[in-house]
């Protein structure tokens, strides 16, 4: 059957550095063709920051410059509300938010959004389920959906399993490794995470990732830290800790301002993870390279000297 072609687009931001192949896969399989909005850059943050209010976190303020940026190239902008995966299996409030939010900065484009709704815990509707009706949103019939549905998720999950084993094959290298505990968001920006990244790896350091590790052993081992954090992406990350930090020299805890659930739980890391240094950073719309650089060159010689390298 011949469709009327559609094109969607993905802001590089937020779930993107989780969904994107889910999404790209689910799409591509259903012959809708998607358009990506470019790394973030200093335009980019600074758009985003002119339609939010100040008080927004600086990871919000960078979706909606990238939403701006693809306003008027596609037919339609993903924006997905994803509330909970289950009990005590939360995400934050902005994702549940974040379509409302949307609609209202842009009201007054002709842009049209399109999103699909995840909430286990309080209204039983899975990703599965979500899927399927955003498929037939698009007028797929449903057999079509759910078999790109299922392909989809297959094509995640190894991408997943794919990028865990290319950690652990860095796990066995010699050298300085730092663990960086940040959402993958907020690791994956260019502005932010890929800042550290660069600098830790120019300085003969290896970066590794706490949320880079099998999620359902992270979701168990993330009680040893905390078995009352309900935020499904930050009990993976306590769980990538757990499981790692006994492999590492030092941890970064790396957050935007003003993350609320990154403010308790790296307040309860720095608590609870003894014997190995850990450095807070958090990126602000006025962080400037040369700052975040000195802090890690102080904290990469607290190591080094630590391991009498110094």
């Amino acid at each position: 059957m011949e469709y009327e072609p559609v094109k969607i687009g993905l802001p590089r931001a937020l779930l993107y550095a989780r969904c994107r192949v889910l999404w790209r896969a689910f799409f591509q399989e259903l012959g809708v063709d998607t358009v990506t909005s470019p790394p973030t850059d200093r335009e980019i943050l600074e758009r985003g920051s002119a339609l939010a209010i100040d008080e927004a976190c600086l990871s919000l303020k960078i979706y909606l410059g990238h939403v701006q940026a693809l306003l008027g190239a596609c037919d339609y902008i993903l924006v997905p509300r994803v509330s909970s995966f289950g009990r005590h299996r939360s995400m934050c409030t902005r994702f549940e938010s974040t379509p409302d939010l949307v609609r209202s900065v842009f009201r007054g484009s002709d842009q049209q959004f399109l999103s699909y709704d995840v909430d286990e815990e309080m209204e039983g509707k899975s990703e599965e389920a979500a899927f399927l009706e955003l498929g037939r949103a698009l007028g797929r019939p449903p057999k079509a959906v759910k078999k790109a549905y299922k392909a989809a998720k297959k094509a995640e999950l190894g991408h997943h399993r794919e990028r865990v084993r290319r950690q652990e094959q860095l796990l066995k290298r010699e050298g300085l490794k730092v663990l960086l505990a940040a959402h993958s968001y907020v690791a994956e920006d260019a502005s932010m995470g890929r800042t550290v990244t660069d600098y830790l790896k120019k300085a003969g350091v290896i970066p590794l990732r706490a949320d880079l590790v099998d999620r359902d052993a992270a979701l168990k081992r993330s009680k040893e830290l905390s078995p009352t954090c309900k935020w499904e992406i930050s009990r993976e990350i306590l769980g990538g800790i757990a499981l790692l930090r006994d492999q590492v020299d030092g941890i970064i805890l790396l957050s935007a301002f003003p993350c609320g659930p990154d403010a308790m739980v790296n307040e309860l890391i720095t608590r609870r993870v003894k014997g190995v240094p850990i450095l807070n950073l958090v990126m602000d719309a006025q962080s400037g390279t040369a700052g975040v650089e000195t802090r890690l060159e102080s904290f990469i010689d607290i190591i080094r000297f630590q391991r009498g390298e110094l």
